[in-house]
Parts: structure tokens; C-alpha cells; sequence
């Protein structure tokens, strides 16, 4: 029963990757990159974040300068099946011989996610830097609940009930349909980061970069769960959470490119980001026998939530004055970077993305441009949690440029992700002690709108 009792309590508490890793979108925060998703050779604005060592390779001097707004919106959904008791007998509890079914959809929005590029180019100098919502951005919110909640919340009534009426006989065994479970789980996140940096054009091929970002997090997590037993006013296990978090972590960052003529060779390291985000714990209410299990999240406390390093390469080819493409290559040292318990270490391997774009100039004026990108990220059952989990996926961009002067472009993009479903089998569905079964899956659009100017 104490085992039950601190799980049930443990649902509140929402691992600090719960809504996308943070990440609402993939994507580098500019409308280019939506539309063509390989922007890790590119030359242009864009490459402040993608590729800022490139910026050395700025056809002009001066001042250059994009702005970019995005629309992020998610479901994040857990097809459940588990088992629930029913009864007792001569021998022990009794299991129904039917699941308990339910499907839970989370929805995340982000209607504004905004970001600022820079770059002023002098000579063989260039300082470059943005500032944006890295992360986050939105709200993600369950407003049934959690397979967790219920799932806990279940068999510890029933074994509670058991233990009751073992010791008054007129003490009713508990079962599912004598009460209704109400729960909800809301949370917010955002990261704001801000970089500078400094490309050096080393050679008429070679440029180099150095810089650094900081990273400054914040986000809040409410949830509730109440089982009231029909026809009353008992609630048989309230639960409540409501906390606010912030913490704050620095990116060192470098980068070079190689500029062989028609063809442009980017790379960028972003080391890990030690982060440490501190609670301001507003309410949390759990059974006293939870005390341990919740300690992590009273107020005051820290705990990790690193940012892991990233390596990217891509090379970009002009095969024709108005045709170009693009081939890129991710890695997110995932398993090297701090999580909550060290949820880290049960992943298979780090994140593996593959990406190509390319893009045609129509007219001088319009450019269209498509993409695709694969994302594999070394998923374990254990790493897989109701409160924080992900897919594998594929995703398709396509949008344009229009150039209204020489000095003014507008890029327009859409951008859609495929997940693959996660299915997670357990005979020991959240400590029940019984069969369960998790069905993992969740969809991805955006839409992108950027502001390019040249001074």
C-alpha cells in the first residue's frame, strides 16, 4: 500500500522534460529553416544559430538583420489499456477479466514563438547573435488526466479498501464504478537564450566561430487528482501539485566552414549546458507515507535538467545558378546529459537526425524550397514515462522566399512531423502489481513567417 500511495503522489510530479523535451518544435527558431530544414551550410541571416561561422562568407558588409515568428501546436497522446482489481476471494484479490480503457490527449500550443538574428560584418570580422525562445513557448495540458493518475490511484484505493475491511468487516471493499476520478495536469515552459559570437575569416575557404549563449529557464507545472466516491463528499485520495521553476545554464559554442566554390561545408559543437532549475513550490498536497518520494520537489530544491551537446555537419552544393541542396547530420549526446533520477542513462543511444533541403529560385523575386527530416532518438521502456516521452519521427517542410527589394525578403514556411507510435508493455503497470499496456503518440505542425533585412 505505501508503495501505491508514493506513486500515486509521484504522478504530480512532472519530470522537467515533460512537454517536448522542452522542445515544442524542431526547428532553429527562422521561417528558412522550416521551409527547407537543411540550414546548417547556409550563408544567410539564419546561420547566427545553424551555421555562424558561415556569416564570415556574408556577400556584403554591414549590418544584417531577420525576424521571426512561429505558430507551434502539439497533441501528445497515451492510448491505455490496463488491468484493474475487482474483488476478493479465498485466495486474494481478483482481477477483472476486461482492461480498463481510456485514451488521453494532451494538447501543447505556442502561438507566438518569436526570435531576433543578428549579424554586422567588417572585413574578414563578423559578430553574430540571437535572441530567442530556444525551448518551450507554449502551454501542454491533459485536462483528463494521466494513465498514471488513474492507474495508481486505483489499485491503492482497492488495496486500502482490503486493508479496511480486514479490519472491520463492515468496512466496503472499494472497487472501480463505486467512485469517480477527476484529474488534469497543466504545465508551461519556456527558454530563452541569448548568443554572441565572433567568425573570423581565416582564409578564402576557411572561416571560424566562438561564442556563447545563455540560457535562462522557466516554467510552472499544476495538477490535481480527486477520487470522490458516489453519491459523497469523501475524496478517497486527493493529490495536488503547484510548482514554478527557473534556472539558468551557459553554451559554450564553435564552428567552422569551407567554402570550396560551388560547394559549402558548415559544422557547429554546442557543449553541454549544465542546468540546474530550482522549485517554488506553491502547494503540495500527498499522503504522509510520500514524504521521501516528493522531497525533490519542496520548495528550494535543484535538480538537473542539462541541455546536451550537439554536433551538426552539413554540406550545401550550388548544381545550378538557381538550384542548390543541402545534406545534414544531428547528434544530441542525450545519454550524457543530467535528467531528473538520471533518466538519461536508460536511453540505447543519443539522438540521430538526418536532414535534406533544397530550394529553387522560380524568378528572381520568388524562391520555393522543400525538405525532410529523421529523427531517432534511442528510446527505451524505461526511459518512457506518461509525463515525458517521445516518438521517433519523420518530418516534411516546404515554403518560399520572396525578395521585395534588394535590401527586404520574407520567408513563408509549413512544417509537419510524423510520429511513429511508441507501444510500451508492463506486468507491472505504474507498481500495480498487474498487466498494462501504453501506446504512445503525438503530431507536430508549425508555421513560420521571417522578416529579413540588409542595411
Amino acid at each position: 500500500m505505501k508503495k501505491l500511495l508514493l506513486i500515486s503522489a509521484a504522478t504530480l510530479i512532472v519530470s522537467n522534460s515533460t512537454f517536448a523535451g522542452g522542445i515544442l518544435t524542431n526547428t532553429n527558431q527562422h521561417a528558412a529553416f522550416l521551409r527547407m530544414l537543411s540550414r546548417g551550410a547556409t550563408t544567410e541571416i539564419d546561420g547566427a544559430l545553424s551555421n555562424p561561422a558561415g556569416l564570415a562568407f556574408l556577400p556584403k558588409d554591414g549590418f544584417h538583420v531577420g525576424l521571426s515568428i512561429q505558430s507551434a501546436y502539439q497533441t501528445r497522446n497515451i492510448d491505455a489499456s490496463f488491468m484493474t482489481y475487482n474483488g476478493v476471494s479465498a485466495t486474494g484479490p481478483t482481477v477483472s477479466d476486461k482492461p480498463f480503457e481510456k485514451y488521453y490527449e494532451g494538447t501543447a500550443a505556442a502561438p507566438v514563438i518569436p526570435s531576433l538574428f543578428a549579424a554586422y560584418k567588417k572585413d574578414k570580422w563578423t559578430i553574430s547573435g540571437f535572441f530567442a525562445i530556444t525551448a518551450g513557448g507554449g502551454k501542454a495540458s491533459f485536462d483528463d488526466g494521466l494513465p498514471m493518475f488513474e492507474s495508481a490511484a486505483m489499485a491503492g484505493i482497492f488495496q486500502n479498501s482490503v486493508k479496511a475491511h480486514q479490519a472491520n468487516p463492515q468496512s466496503p471493499i472499494i472497487v472501480p464504478g463505486m467512485y469517480d476520478i477527476t484529474s488534469a495536469m497543466d504545465g508551461k515552459q519556456y527558454i530563452y537564450s541569448l548568443q554572441l559570437g565572433l567568425s573570423y575569416k581565416a582564409t578564402e575557404w576557411l572561416s571560424v566561430f566562438g561564442g556563447g549563449r545563455m540560457n535562462y529557464f522557466t516554467g510552472g507545472y499544476k495538477g490535481f487528482l480527486n477520487a470522490i466516491v458516489k453519491g459523497t463528499d469523501t475524496n478517497l485520495l486527493p493529490l495536488a501539485l503547484n510548482c514554478d521553476q527557473t534556472g539558468w545554464g551557459l553554451t559554450p559554442v564553435i564552428g567552422a566552414d569551407v567554402k570550396l566554390g560551388k560547394l559549402n561545408i558548415g559544422a557547429k559543437y554546442e557543449f553541454k549546458t549544465n542546468l540546474n532549475i530550482e522549485n517554488n513550490t506553491k502547494n503540495l498536497q500527498y499522503p504522509p507515507s510520500a514524504k521521501d518520494m516528493v522531497a525533490p520537489y519542496e520548495h528550494g530544491v535543484n535538480t538537473p535538467n542539462d541541455i546536451p551537446a550537439m554536433l551538426s555537419i552539413a554540406a550545401a552544393y550550388e548544381f545550378l545558378p538557381v538550384l542548390r541542396a543541402s545534406v545534414e547530420y544531428h547528434f544530441y549526446d542525450d545519454k550524457h546529459a543530467g535528467m531528473l533520477n538520471d533518466r538519461q542513462k536508460t536511453l540505447k543511444h543519443g539522438t540521430h537526425e538526418y536532414l535534406a533541403g533544397m530550394e529553387w529560385d522560380i524568378t528572381k523575386r520568388l524562391t520555393v524550397s522543400g525538405g525532410f527530416q529523421k529523427t531517432n532518438y534511442g528510446l527505451s521502456n524505461d526511459f518512457q514515462t506518461d509525463t515525458s516521452f517521445s516518438c521517433d519521427s519523420y518530418s516534411l517542410g516546404f515554403g518560399a522566399r520572396v525578395n521585395l527589394t534588394q535590401a527586404w525578403s520574407i520567408d513563408v514556411a509549413y512544417f509537419w512531423t510524423h510520429y511513429n507510435k511508441y507501444t510500451k508493455e508492463t506486468d507491472n503497470y505504474n507498481g500495480t502489481g498487474l498487466k498494462g499496456t501504453d501506446i504512445y503518440n503525438r503530431t507536430n505542425k508549425v508555421f513560420g513567417l521571417s522578416l529579413n533585412y540588409k542595411f
